[in-house]
């Protein structure tokens, strides 16, 4: 009898849902894939001495986002490419597989647009919040990279798995925890940006069309897959010291033993390089987490950046801490102080 309990209690830990009740900590081993490799891995969180429901990311899942967003059919996703066409439909059939409604005034997913005689287009699936519908946090990353090389030998695909299949693939794996959870207060806002590597220009055409005092935070997942130079577990956020969102995550992740630093990256000024900056800009307090060592990293924009040089416990991890993290952003508990453009 033992032994057929502690089957199902295994069972039960693996699969990607798991209910919680009056509990002070629970530590959940998820099995997740690098590569071919299978890898337990272990993750402490902490819930108050009420019912709660933790949804867990499933690790199986983010392998097939990334594998499929980073594959060679999407031919590296560039705009106004058949590659990245196909990586749209991808999206949007997985926003409509998880249940997410279109965007004010749109009839699809798709936010149409052109930027120098090329078509091109955003994706938004929305989550409408209860309590607090009307005031919006953005769950985002850049579906679209640098395509191919026109000429040379062996691969020229530039598949851009790190970046920003990872980050895409987190969006994805957010917005189906977030629906299954249900506890939404505020409208959330999933949105994949393209033209991200053209100069931000998916996510600067959004942020015109929107009343940027109803947004209340942004959170953008940028190159997520490997590990950071503060080590396992952690991530790093740019722009922590021009608004107050970063402490607020680092309170929620208090106890689960993940961490989140500053960007150690000053010089290179990433705040204002991905496409958190589009809002920022109009004063919402959006900021961008990344696990990438940037400064040695030497699959960045280079044709290596696959998906098999990713470790998928890493990418599971972030995705889990910044549910985690957000958590109390999501439910309108805490509202983050506005962006300080000012701050250095």
């Amino acid at each position: 009898m033992k032994k057929i309990v502690l089957t199902i209690i295994t069972s039960v830990v693996i699969s990607s849902c798991i209910s919680v009740k009056n509990v002070q900590t629970k530590t959940v081993n998820t099995t997740t894939l690098n590569g071919n490799e299978g890898v337990k891995s272990g993750a402490n969180f902490e819930t108050k001495e009420v019912a709660l429901n933790i949804n867990f990311i499933d690790s199986l899942t983010v392998r097939r986002h990334l594998y499929t967003l980073a594959s060679d059919d999407m031919e590296g996703r560039k705009p106004g490419t058949e590659g990245i066409e196909k990586a749209g439909q991808y999206i949007e059939n997985e926003f409509k597989k998880i249940g997410l409604k279109t965007y004010k005034g749109l009839t699809s997913y798709r936010q149409n647009f052109e930027h120098k005689g090329i078509k091109m287009y955003n994706l938004i699936g929305v989550l409408e919040g209860k309590s607090k519908k009307d005031e919006y946090v953005v769950v985002s990353a850049h579906y679209d990279h640098l395509g191919v090389k026109k000429d040379g030998v062996g691969d020229r695909i530039f598949n851009g798995a790190n970046d920003d299949a990872s980050g895409v693939t987190g969006v994805l794996a957010l917005a189906e925890y977030f629906k299954n959870k249900g506890e939404n207060e505020r409208t959330i806002v999933f949105v994949a940006f393209t033209a991200e590597e053209m100069g931000l220009v998916g996510s600067k055409h959004f942020g015109k069309g929107i009343d940027a005092s109803k947004f209340v935070a942004g959170i953008n997942l940028e190159m997520i897959g490997k590990t950071p130079s503060f080590g396992a577990n952690t991530a790093w956020l740019t722009g922590f010291e021009r608004s107050d969102f970063g402490k607020i995550i680092q309170k929620n992740l208090v106890g689960t033993g993940y961490q989140l630093f500053p960007d150690p990256y000053a010089n290179f000024n990433l705040f204002f390089r991905s496409d958190n900056a589009s809002l920022a800009r109009l004063g919402v307090p959006s900021h961008t987490f990344s696990t990438t060592p940037i400064d040695v990293d030497k699959d960045y924009h280079k044709v290596s950046d696959e998906a098999e040089t990713l470790n998928m416990t890493i990418i599971t991890e972030t995705i889990q801490a910044v549910a985690k993290g957000t958590e109390s952003i999501i439910n309108g508990k805490d509202t983050p102080t506005r962006v300080d453009l000012n701050k250095n």
